[in-house]
């Protein structure tokens, strides 16, 4: 066992090189520049891995894609201004079918917004941010050994559904260091079946609708929804292999909080007032299990550093009307959680017993 202090953003690149990627293109960009820095540092050592740090996020989005199809196991790593320059290229991703990994250190936005500030803004952006109808798998971890854990699962999920999969992390993980033992975390490796260019077959990657040999189908619905169906009961299929979550604190309490990444961490001292529920697999949204276990509790909060973006979701889900606790602006902290509980009417009482419980975590 060998314990070591180890960044968020570093724990995503031991995480990528153990997936087995050897393809990394990106373009700096706070607070992701230090995946890129150190994908940079590992190339240098390891010529099997190839670097490339592109002139922009359209270029490190396209080159990744090109990438995977040419055999390598790809990704890159930005944060909300370049992530939505990638868009365009991950809609193709998912038209071809593409596994290749999109990791988004979330920073406030919209627009350049605060670089340096956290930020969970872009959680719709990794659902709905390119054109049309697509199925998305989106992960979001809350601690550093998770950053690791994740990215592995990230590209194993990428590789089954043939699919760009979105890793999320923020400012306030991507740059947390904790003191974490890798080694013990074994996960099973999915390799790579699809079969790379130059192989032997005649292939068209064209973004448009297309008949399996080449021709194009831009007139024809009943084509393009057999492939749509196809590829969205494919990835929906994949992703509940990787339903993630966890549940736990005071499960007793007549209240169930929502928080995720950072903020779950954050809201730590809550623990023995409120019952937990923490998605991690963000995409596709765990319906059942959060169906199943809101149903407990008399009233749900959603807390998280967005206007609403989340809570929306959950109240979709549920059926039923959650109160918010929005932290904007980058105040992503235990004074702003208490503050909008007051606001709610939700605030605890420092005097209640605790009654709170080990979280278990599934997946």
């Amino acid at each position: 066992m060998t314990k070591r202090l180890v960044q968020g953003n570093e724990a995503v690149l031991l995480g990528a090189i153990r997936a087995g990627a050897t393809y990394f293109c990106g373009y700096p960009i706070s607070p992701s520049s230090e995946i890129l820095a150190q994908a940079s540092h590992h190339a240098a050592k390891h010529p099997e891995f190839r670097f490339l740090q592109a002139e922009d996020e359209i270029a490190s989005a396209n080159a990744i894609m090109g990438a995977s199809l040419a055999g390598a196991k790809s990704f890159t790593a930005t944060s909300g201004p370049g992530f939505s320059l990638m868009q365009e290229a991950i809609g193709y991703g998912h038209k071809i079918g593409i596994p290749t990994v999109i990791v988004n250190v979330m920073r406030v936005g919209p627009g350049t917004g605060m670089p340096t500030m956290p930020g969970q803004g872009d959680l719709n952006q990794t659902r709905y941010g390119s054109t049309g109808d697509y199925t998305s798998i989106v992960f979001y971890p809350s601690t550093v050994a998770e950053c690791f854990e994740y990215s592995i699962q990230a590209f194993n999920a990428a590789e089954e559904s043939r699919s760009p999969v979105i890793l999320l992390s923020d400012a306030f993980l991507g740059h947390l260091n904790e003191v974490v033992d890798l080694d013990p975390i074994d996960i099973p490796v999915v390799p790579r079946t699809m079969e790379p260019l130059a192989s032997g077959s005649t292939r068209l990657f064209s973004g448009v609708a297309t008949y399996d040999d080449g021709e194009p189908a831009t007139a024809d619905s009943d084509e393009f929804i057999r492939q749509y169906i196809e590829n969205r009961d494919c990835r929906l299929a994949v992703a509940e292999k990787y339903a993630f979550y966890e549940y736990g604190w005071n499960k007793e309490a007549d209240t169930l909080v929502i928080a995720f990444g950072s903020t779950r961490r954050i809201a730590q001292p809550l623990a023995p007032h409120f019952a937990l529920f923490r998605p991690i697999r963000i995409w596709p949204t765990l319906d059942k299990e959060l169906v199943e276990i809101a149903g407990r509790y008399k009233k749900v909060i959603v807390i998280e550093g967005s206007d609403g973006q989340y809570a929306n979701v959950v109240e979709r889900m549920l059926l039923r009307r959650v109160e918010r606790v929005p932290l904007l602006g980058g105040r992503m902290s235990i004074e702003a959680i208490r503050e909008g509980l007051n606001r709610i009417g939700e605030l605890p009482s420092e005097s209640l017993e605790s009654g709170a419980e080990a979280p278990v975590r599934v997946g």
